[in-house]
């Protein structure tokens, strides 16, 4: 019989760190029901082959008015919440939740219309965490447990 992997236990809500692009302790809705993830950015443009974009937007108290660059990243065809398909920039970087450092592909979409500035989906979600629905920000206090 197969050892069950070790998972770690988060809430709905969590504070989480890119530390690549200098954001720290965003708040991100943790959805089950999204398979990528995304973060909040915008004037997004490709200029020479170099992905531009800004992260969050004025109105965020972690905005920067500062010129992000990407060298390596992807389009891809996604789903959005309203069912319409959208294309997107996915760019890899680091995600901080908890004490766990972890590498993900994210897409890169204006959600100014949404709660929270960053969506992570079921895809870095697998094999690494349990979600219990009824807790919010509890990732550093629940360092692994087995399930």
């Amino acid at each position: 019989m197969k050892k069950p992997k070790k998972k770690n236990l988060i809430g709905r809500r969590e504070q989480v760190d890119f530390p690549d692009l200098g954001l720290q302790n965003i708040t991100a809705k943790i959805d089950t029901g999204a398979y990528t993830s995304a973060l909040h950015c915008h004037n997004i443009r490709v200029i020479n082959g170099i992905l531009h974009f800004q992260l969050l937007d004025p109105l965020h108290p972690e905005f920067e008015d500062k010129d992000h660059q990407a060298t390596v990243y992807e389009q891809k065809d996604i789903r959005n919440s309203f069912g319409e398909i959208e294309r997107r920039y996915l760019i890899k970087t680091r995600l901080k939740m908890g004490k766990r450092m972890i590498r993900l592909s994210i897409s890169l979409t204006n959600r100014g219309t949404m709660r929270y500035p960053v969506l992570i989906g079921r895809r870095f979600l697998k094999d690494r965490y349990v979600v219990d629905v009824s807790q919010l920000d509890i990732a550093l206090a629940n360092l692994t447990t087995e399930y």
